[in-house]
């Protein structure tokens, strides 16, 4: 495994994150292709013993039960001291006033809920999950800055948003000396790379690192046009995330990724992260598994270096598209 530092920051992350969306009881939430308990501990251990310290989850993730499955197995495996546990906020937790967003209220509730579900007193990173339309953004991130100063959190980080209001939000911490984000997690694969525009560059340009979701489109960059899998077949928000704006671009990507899988003797989902691994922005992809072959398939693509002429393969049928993934 290799190590980064994160952003601007002197955190030393994995090049893979664990995102564990993928844990938690299916009835709480609104996956039904989450697992039991016992089918994810063997893919924790097996990323734990590849070397992974970065697990991302979030308060919404079945409600609450990804946090609690973090919390129960986790520190079977791996000391606090040696993992790097991002969680997230603004998504709704319960009904009525307060219940979402990113009021100073809401905040301080959510990130309570978080710590006594994580069994730790501290968040690595404590990310807001997405814009809030409603609350100044003065107020939330004065509120993160107080969460950072009472120790609850270390860092704080950022999910899907437009770049002006990643800026926004940094503007504001810069005014009153707060607390910075030092990540953005935020939509990039080889099917969605409208975040190449504006969010990457300017990421670059603040010193926030980029941990990507979804860097395998939902898995349809890891399997065969013709294949699915029990989320795909399941997942409402796939289909509006990449079956519109690309016409056969979508194609010819998934097929050129399939043409340097064969070459290279490796999956399709290692080329895929492998890609992502070399754009210089690229901190650690969050990538979902299910089965322990998932972990093996990323962990191959970091020492993976792509030629030239593969990578301008597989982003030369790119076409650009609508904006998705953000709300």
């Amino acid at each position: 495994m290799e190590y980064v530092r994160l952003g601007r920051s002197g955190l030393q992350v994995s090049r893979i994150c664990l995102g564990c969306m993928s844990f938690g009881e299916s009835d709480r939430g609104l996956h039904r292709w989450t697992l039991r308990p016992e089918d994810g501990v063997p893919i924790l251990r097996r990323a734990v013993e590849a070397g992974i310290n970065f697990f991302d989850t979030a308060n919404t993730y079945s409600l609450g039960g990804s946090e609690e499955f973090l919390g129960h197995e986790l520190w079977n495996h791996l000391p606090r001291a040696a993992a790097v546990i991002t969680t997230k906020a603004s998504g709704r937790m319960r009904e009525g006033p307060n219940g979402a967003g990113l009021s100073r209220k809401t905040l301080f509730t959510e990130i309570e809920g978080s710590l006594r579900r994580l069994r730790t007193d501290y968040i690595d990173i404590y990310m807001i999950h997405r814009w809030d339309p409603v609350t100044p953004i003065e107020e939330t991130m004065e509120a993160l800055h107080d969460i950072v100063k009472a120790g609850k959190a270390r860092y704080i980080g950022a999910s899907s948003m437009f770049a002006w209001q990643l800026a926004k939000a940094d503007a504001a911490a810069a005014r009153n000396n707060g607390t910075r984000f030092i990540s953005m997690q935020n939509h990039w694969n080889l099917l969605y790379r409208e975040e190449e525009r504006e969010m990457v560059p300017l990421c670059t340009d603040l010193g926030i690192g980029i941990t990507p979701w979804s860097p395998l489109a939902r898995g349809r960059l890891a399997r065969k046009p013709s294949e699915t899998s029990a989320r795909g077949q399941s997942d409402a928000i796939t289909p509006r995330l990449y079956d519109d704006g690309d016409g056969d671009a979508g194609r010819e990507i998934i097929d050129a990724v399939g043409a340097a899988a064969a070459a290279a003797g490796v999956s399709r989902a290692t080329i895929a992260i492998a890609w992502l691994l070399s754009r210089p922005a690229v901190a650690a992809p969050v990538i979902g598994a299910t089965r322990a072959a998932h972990i093996d398939s990323a962990i191959a693509a970091v020492g993976l270096k792509l030629d030239p002429e593969v990578l301008a393969t597989l982003e030369q049928p790119y076409r650009p598209r609508e904006i998705v993934g953000i709300s």
